[in-house]
């Protein structure tokens, strides 16, 4: 993720993100449209191959915080043929980094 505009992130911030997705490297840039820090988080894609929205939220748990990712959009085009092979690709790849994720901060505490 390279800043597009200034940090610290707010709504209106431009972030670039550069994924590999089906073996095909895709390039794109989110913008913040929501954010209510530490409980949510909303970013849509301004350019990219296909319009997607992506929401985090967090809520606190007894064991600690539990986070929430959504992503949605409609895809367009190629994309709208391949939607049911793109979208349980990208659910296994989100399944694949969330537990990435969850060894790293769990190896940090």
């Amino acid at each position: 993720m390279d800043w597009r505009t200034a940090a610290p992130v707010r709504v209106g911030s431009l972030l670039d993100f550069v994924a590999t997705f089906l073996g095909r490297r895709i390039a794109y840039t989110y913008e913040v449209t929501a954010l209510e820090p530490g409980a949510r988080l909303v970013m849509q894609t301004a350019q990219g191959p296909f319009p997607m929205r992506t929401t985090y939220a967090w809520t606190e748990v007894p064991a600690g915080t539990r986070m929430e990712l959504r992503n949605d959009g409609e895809p367009s085009g190629f994309s709208r043929l391949a939607a049911p092979v793109i979208e349980t690709a990208m659910r296994r790849a989100m399944t694949k980094d969330l537990a990435a994720l969850k060894r790293i901060l769990e190896a940090r505490r």
